[in-house]
């Protein structure tokens, strides 16, 4: 039971991966957001319009062969990378919250959704920052608009729900003031205030250890080969925090890791 449920949440992700990559590749591309989401998908090169077959997630880039059908462009590894991760996330999720479903299918129902759609957010901001090096004013207020009415689905919130996400959004807010903007952007402290309130202190605390802690083991891992061209290019410009933040927090959420026992 358990299994084929994991695969369908897997393809489910996917296919909603396959939306969260127009939404990362249009956003902000023309005026109104609902105007540079709508139209037809088609191949950013040659412009032809997709046939079906080719939006299958996953599937359609390996049988495509990585390339587009008319023109033979290269397609973006991006696609999906994105739709795979969407897919794990989603599975993952079902995974946590698996025994809600055989106590009440509506609490499930809810609470599966809450949560999808908060880490898709995440991973919209994430891969948009990789690509751009800036979080997107309206996705981070979505994000935390959404998880600070998060508070008051599941329990009644106290004083420290309330303040978990100052308490996390506040390191980040200093070093943007101190260094002005240097250090780190305060875009980060945005998202951070979203997460504080997603997770409680304890898990988003576990979450910044983690992000802090990738973001070395990659910045030395930059130092170390910095010979190559990917290492050259990141010793000269910013790395982006926003994908580590998301990486961490999703793991203190599925593994409910608890790291300074708070």
């Amino acid at each position: 039971m358990v299994l084929p449920l994991t695969i369908i949440f897997f393809a489910l992700g996917a296919i909603i991966g396959s939306f969260l990559n127009v939404v990362i590749y249009r956003l902000n591309t023309q005026k109104f957001l609902f105007k540079s989401l709508g139209g037809r998908s088609a191949c950013l090169s040659c412009r032809s319009i997709l046939f079906w077959y080719e939006l299958i997630p996953l599937l359609s880039f390996f049988s495509l062969r990585g390339r587009c059908r008319t023109c033979k462009t290269k397609i973006s590894i991006q696609y999906p990378l994105v739709e795979l991760v969407t897919g794990i996330v989603f599975a993952s999720l079902f995974l946590k919250l698996q025994d809600i479903l055989f106590v009440s299918m509506l609490k499930f129902s809810i609470t599966y959704a809450y949560y999808a759609v908060a880490f898709s957010l995440l991973l919209v901001i994430a891969v948009y920052d990789l690509r751009h090096k800036i979080i997107p004013d309206m996705l981070a207020f979505v994000f935390g608009t959404l998880a600070f009415f998060g508070l008051f689905f599941f329990h009644v919130p106290t004083v420290l729900d309330f303040l978990s996400g100052v308490f996390i959004a506040l390191p980040f807010a200093l070093f943007w003031l101190i260094s002005a903007g240097r250090w780190m952007g305060l875009g980060d402290a945005k998202l951070a205030l979203g997460i504080g309130w997603l997770l409680g202190v304890s898990l988003a605390l576990s979450g910044l250890a983690l992000a802090f802690w990738s973001g070395a083991i990659v910045g030395v891992t930059l130092i170390l080969c910095r010979n190559s061209k990917m290492a050259g290019r990141g010793m000269k410009s910013e790395i982006p925090f926003a994908p580590f933040l998301v990486f961490g927090a999703f793991l203190a959420f599925i593994f409910n890791l608890n790291l300074f026992g708070i």
